[in-house]
């Protein structure tokens, strides 16, 4: 790397691209912090997207311009900011580093073809960025790493490549190396040396930044003696990611490999995912117009980076599921394209960001928008015609008009009504779906209620359209405890959900604490006897029966057996009887949770031949089921859930020691994976109310669970006394 790349400035147009190579996508990764959002004010500058250090309108930045985002000073949501540098569209996916907000980056990293991991000179790396390099890894996403915080006073450019090294290349350390070396100004009052240039690797060359735009010159011996043994180990790195194999022992032997060959030979390894550069940079100052390495990193994207056209062909089905040939990117070809954000515009309406894989989406284009594979998110399965509105390039707040958006770019999409996060777009007369991409399971739950009789017309709309727009949010209407609960990644996602319900949909909503559905049975055998007897005047009630309730097993239900003789309780009335005791079962004899696995009996009773009725036995029913309750001992049965937790092995023991805690019982471990375990426990759901918190603390972030209902058993009598104090207070 290292050639001047001329700059095509963009600001106040639409960026268009004309053919899949003239495309980069590219997502920025990294934990929140880092420095994502100000690294990509610096390209835009550089760019010439922008006039002045990022900004595009009333002091927001053209990343994060969401009012939320403002008042919270944090990324929040996935960004798109489209620059251009030698002819070449760029697509820089800006995404959230909290942990609350990964939905956000998965969609990012969906949507991109290669990856920059943003990593702080002065922070370091943290677990779940790690695990994100990973994933990447996995798939063979090409990636790339940006140094950047060099100007704060620990910052050591040195040791954190090195660090990186370590920590992204140990199964390769030669595939993760730097290309330039940095060079410092004077040291200021407090010792630290700023970084004020770059010194080339492969060039030979000098980048200097320090009067605020980007000068090029030879090195002097002493800067020249600084590369010579890290500009060996890139070279040998680079070669031994070359296809000619002959090119180590024509070095070996003493050969000087022309510059060019290891720039393509450089270039091809990262496009392939094979070698990972290490890179630095740092905004522009005040008046400045470039920042440090910001030319280098634009270069190494547009030459690097791979195009949309080697990313590998798309699967898709048609929406019953009947396999269709996989489409490649071709303009020409059948449309194929995702919805990868979905957010709401208050003049405009519902906006999709698309990426389209194949063919050519056009303005007041009719499409297919086919939703399928998230019901279990509180998504419904759709398939529905629709005309989209303009086709526009985001940038900050503002909408550049497109006339078309080919395959491999991005763009957003105006009135599409249906759409939602994960969506298909296809041709109407040849309908196509993508499967979506994996999402982390929201596990935090989130009980609400409208705040007033208006707010509660407006909740469920506004509730449809909040999950519509993030499908790391689940929807869920209790029927057990009849609560509406939001299921969320983090306190972080719950917190910006209900700002979104008030400020973007004019809901306010109370949360009330989280309830688990408990529920009671009898913890020994119990007779009652129900009395309905009333007369005044008229037609009175008479009913009288006699029941016993003993237990049966976890899963029976409520049996009911009759066993009256000499007609007692006369035929017709015997149903009665048993829908009373059904209905006071399911309010509650105790602590008002529905009642479970016992065996009611009718044994006898009576009936006067005028005043009873249908109604009369229903009541004594209930009252017989309640007298053989304050007569037993009521056990509380308590959701019990299957726990299986994934952690980097140095956390198993905090991560056992934190579930014995919380009433847990550790059933096994197994491994997860290189230097990962997966623990395996059964643990009551109400010790795990805020457990997506907790073990994001106790795992520093590296953790990761899922959870399901394995039955209900019975509450310890200590803990069962503390929640019948609470249902008595209705808290």
């Amino acid at each position: 790397m290292g050639a001047t790349s001329h700059q095509a400035g963009a600001a106040g147009r639409a960026l268009t691209a004309d053919r899949p190579s003239s495309v980069r996508n590219v997502v920025l990764v990294g934990h929140s912090g880092s420095g994502k959002t100000t690294l990509v004010e610096a390209l835009a500058l550089t760019a010439g997207a922008v006039n002045r250090a990022g900004r595009v309108e009333d002091g927001a930045t053209v990343s994060d311009y969401d009012e939320i985002e403002h008042r919270r000073q944090r990324s929040v949501q996935l960004s798109l900011v489209p620059v251009e540098w030698g002819g070449i569209k760029i697509n820089v996916l800006d995404t959230p580093g909290y942990a609350d907000f990964v939905g956000e980056l998965r969609a990012g990293l969906r949507a991109a073809d290669a990856a920059l991991f943003v990593v702080s000179a002065s922070d370091g790396i943290d677990g779940a960025t790690r695990m994100v390099w990973d994933e990447c890894e996995a798939v063979g996403m090409p990636r790339a790493i940006v140094v950047t915080h060099l100007e704060a006073a620990r910052a050591d450019y040195t040791q954190m490549a090195d660090v990186c090294g370590q920590i992204f290349g140990a199964d390769d350390p030669d595939a993760v190396i730097p290309l330039y070396l940095p060079l410092h100004g004077p040291a200021g009052p407090d010792g630290h040396a700023p970084v004020t240039g770059l010194l080339g690797l492969l060039s030979q060359r000098v980048y200097d930044y320090s009067s605020g735009e980007r000068t090029e010159r030879d090195p002097d011996p002493a800067e020249l003696a600084l590369i010579s043994g890290a500009r060996s180990r890139l070279i040998e790195g680079i070669i031994a990611e070359s296809e000619d194999e002959s090119l180590m022992d024509r070095y070996l032997g003493g050969e000087d490999i022309d510059i060019k060959t290891l720039v393509d030979d450089l270039e091809r390894a990262v496009a392939r995912g094979t070698f990972h550069p290490v890179l630095m940079a740092a905004p522009a100052a005040e008046g400045a117009k470039q920042g440090l390495g910001t030319v280098e990193l634009l270069e190494l994207v547009t030459g690097g980076f791979p195009t949309p056209l080697e990313r590998g062909p798309v699967t898709v089905t048609t929406p019953d599921g009947a396999v269709r040939p996989a489409v490649t990117c071709d303009p020409d070809g059948p449309l194929v394209a995702e919805v990868v954000k979905t957010s709401s515009d208050p003049y405009v309406g519902r906006v999709s960001l698309v990426r389209v894989f194949s063919g050519t989406l056009r303005p007041e284009q009719t499409v297919h928008v086919s939703g399928h594979g998230l019901t279990d998110r509180g998504h419904e399965d759709h398939d529905v015609d629709e005309r989209i509105g303009t086709l526009t390039s985001p940038f900050g707040k503002q909408q550049r008009t497109l006339d078309r958006c080919i395959a491999g770019d991005l763009a957003c999409v105006a009135k599409l009504t249906r759409a939602e996060t994960g969506d298909t777009l296809s041709a109407k007369d040849d309908p196509l779906l993508m499967e979506p991409w994996a999402m982390p399971d929201p596990l935090l739950p989130l009980a609400i209620e409208a705040h007033s009789k208006a707010d509660e017309d407006k909740l469920s709309q506004g509730l449809a359209r909040l999950v519509a727009e993030d499908p790391t949010m689940r929807l869920e209407q209790n029927p057990h405890t009849h609560q509406v609960v939001l299921w969320c990644l983090g306190e972080a996602h719950q917190d910006v959900a209900l700002e979104r319900l008030r400020t973007r949909y004019g809901v306010q909503v109370d949360a009330v604490p989280h309830k688990v559905s408990l529920r009671e049975t009898f913890g020994a055998k119990a007779a009652g006897r129900g009395r309905h007897v009333k007369q005044s005047g008229g037609h009175g009630q008479f009913a009288i029966c006699e029941i016993e309730v003993e237990p049966l097993p976890p899963g029976s239900g409520i049996e009911f057996v009759d066993k009256v003789v000499g007609g007692a309780v006369p035929r017709q009335f015997i149903p009665s009887v048993e829908k009373g005791v059904r209905t006071q079962a399911a309010r509650g004899v105790s602590a008002g949770y529905p009642l479970v696995d016992v065996r009611v009996t009718l044994l006898d009773g009576k009936a006067h031949s005028v005043d009873s009725s249908d109604a009369a036995f229903q009541t004594a029913g209930a009252l017989a089921l309640r007298e053989a309750a304050a007569e037993a001992r009521i056990e509380l049965l308590e959701p019990v859930a299957e726990l299986a937790v994934i952690v980097p092995d140095e956390y198993v023991g905090p991560v056992m020691s934190d579930l014995a805690g919380r009433r847990g019982r550790v059933v096994g471990t197994e491994q997860a994976g290189a230097g990962r375990t997966r623990v395996r426990a059964e643990i009551p759901e109400i010790e795990i109310g805020r457990y997506a918190v907790e073990l994001r603390s106790v795992s520093h972030g590296t953790g990761r669970f899922a959870r399901a209902y394995a039955r209900h058993e019975p509450m310890p009598p200590q803990v069962a006394v503390k929640v019948r104090e609470q249902a008595e207070k209705g808290t």
